[in-house]
This record gives structure tokens, sequence and C-alpha cells, in this order.
């Protein structure tokens, strides 16, 4: 059976790119084709069709924001990673729209062939391309109660003239790609280099005291049976503490700190957008670093002047 894959998303100026992934199994589809070659309402109507009759489909997801910080070629990976994890039935062959293989340095890149128009010749690959479709379009289509003036429903986060006139006249969003060309004026600048003496030395001493708290995680976590990969890994939109390994899992763990127990465990700062935060961090790294081991989230808790490390856990 083949696992069909192709992207949508890639040239806009705002939204996420959206990997689609469909096995099809015995399933025949009346209609299918290249997703661009449809009306938006023959996409709608084939897109439950496709949700029902197939054997497994799925779609993976990365924001501008990640887009941003991996580049198209990395968000182009990690969308496909996204969508083929989602997938748990049996296939023996993933047909790839395009000349990448955007599954290499995984399990699964052996079983890939690569096909120009594929989303026209190959079945599962037109309904990948359908499925990713048709729900990046409804979501930039709810972006527009969130973000009135900019049609995000009407062009879908392309730059045409209406969308450029918007963004000149209300600025950018979190939805637009800053890493675009057209956008690079709306970057953020670089922290200013100045600041006042006292400023400098509060963020030293809270460096130090970050410093020292994962130095005592590292040590208890080697005392644990693992194996630190990495500490205060960063990029510049996300950072991880420590990496350990044991076994054949690899640990991505936050480190809180906190001066006494009266301030908590530190662990209900780690909420829902924190938790997405260091899943992207980890994903992230075991991108940059071709990494094909299980990952788990995990959390430590430090306290008081000695730096005791009072919990750690593993997080859903």
């Amino acid at each position: 059976m083949i696992l069909g894959i192709d992207e949508v998303g890639r040239g806009p100026w705002a939204g996420p790119l959206v990997v689609g992934a469909v096995v099809l199994g015995g399933s025949h589809i009346d209609g299918l084709t290249d997703s661009k070659k449809l009306t938006k309402k023959r996409r709608e109507a084939l897109y439950p069709i496709i949700r029902d009759q197939a054997l497994a489909c799925a779609t993976g997801w990365v924001s501008a924001r990640e887009l941003d910080e991996v580049g198209m070629s990395g968000a182009l990976r990690l969308a496909t990673r996204r969508a083929v994890e989602q997938i748990h039935v049996p296939y023996s062959e993933i047909i790839l729209d395009g000349t990448v293989n955007f599954l290499a340095g995984t399990g699964k890149g052996e079983y890939v062939q690569l096909m120009k128009k594929a989303d026209l010749l190959v079945p599962s690959v037109s309904a990948a391309s359908i499925l990713a479709k048709v729900e990046r379009d409804w979501f930039m289509a709810e972006q527009d109660a969130l973000y009135p003036g900019y049609g995000f429903g009407a062009h879908v986060g392309y730059g045409v003239a209406k969308h450029r006139a918007a963004i000149e006249t209300l600025g950018v969003t979190p939805l637009h790609r800053l890493s675009f060309a057209p956008l690079a004026k709306y970057r953020p600048l670089p922290q200013a280099l100045g600041c006042d003496e006292n400023s400098a030395r509060k963020g030293k001493t809270t460096k130090s005291i970050g410093d020292q708290a994962e130095h005592a995680v590292s040590e208890w976590l080697e005392q644990n049976g693992h194996v630190i990969v990495e500490r205060n890994w960063r990029t510049r939109w996300c950072e991880i503490d420590i990496v350990s390994r044991k076994g054949d899992t690899v640990y991505f763990t936050e480190v809180k700190y906190r001066k006494n127990a009266e301030y908590g465990d530190g662990f209900a700062a780690i909420t829902r957008e924190k938790l997405r935060q260091m899943k992207f961090a980890a994903e992230y790294f075991v991108l940059n670093k071709n990494i094909t081991s299980q990952i788990q989230l995990s959390a430590a808790s430090v306290t008081g002047k000695n730096f005791t490390v009072e919990q750690w856990l593993v997080l859903d």
C-alpha cells in the first residue's frame, strides 16, 4: 500500500505550512487530483469522503513562527514528520510529491519514492493535497475573526495587493512569516546592548542561579542513569535547559528554580503554551541532530541555596 504525501502553504506570507499524508488502501474515490486544479466547493465535497474512506490520513502543521526559526526546508521536513508519525497502518511505499526526500535521516526515509506531479498522478498523493489544502484554508478563514482587516479568509495568506495594503496599515500579526524578504522590515530588532549597571548585575546573578540549578539537575540525572547530551541549547526562538539520554529515549528537561518551597515547586509555570514551546524545541533539536530515538519532555524542580533537586517528572 502507498502512503501519499503532499504539502500546502509554501508560498503565502502568513499562516502555517501543512503537509497531508493519506493511505487509501483499497478505496477508490472519484475526482481525486491536485487540489489546485479543483474548485473550493469540489475540494470541500471530497474532504469528508477522504476522511471517511481512507485507511488512514493525517496532517502535520508548522506555524509561521516555527517556519521562521527552521527555514522553509526545515519546516517541510518537520511538517512531513509530524504527519507521518500519525499514520499507524502498514504501508510498503511512501510517494512524496517533488524532488526532495523530507524523511531522509529517519527510519521512513528508505521507503520514499520522489515523483514530480505526483499530486496529479497518484490518488493517495492527490488526497493528501486536498486534505492539507482544505484544513489550511479553514484555519485561515477562522483567523479573520481574530485579525480583522487582513482578509485571510479570501487570500489565505498570499501576498496579494489587499494583504500588502493591510500590512502597511495594521502591521504584522503572529501569523506572518517574518523570515520572508517582503516582511523583513518587521523583524524584531536585537535587544539593545546598553543597560544600566543594576540591570546588568541582576541579569548576571539570575544567569548564575540558573546555571547552578541546571548543573544540579545534570548531576542528578547522571546519578540516575542518564547521559547528558546538551546543556543550555539555544536558538533564536527556542531553548532547552538539558538534553539527556537514558536507554532508547532522549529526555528534554526544563529546570525550574525557587528560593524556597513557599513559592511553590515551579511546575505551575509550565503552561500549555510553555509545553507547546518545549515540544517544538525538542522536535527542532531532533531534526537538527538527525536523532531517531523516542523523545520525552520532562521537568525538574530545584529549591534553596544548596540547589536541591526536589522532583523530576515526565510531562504528558
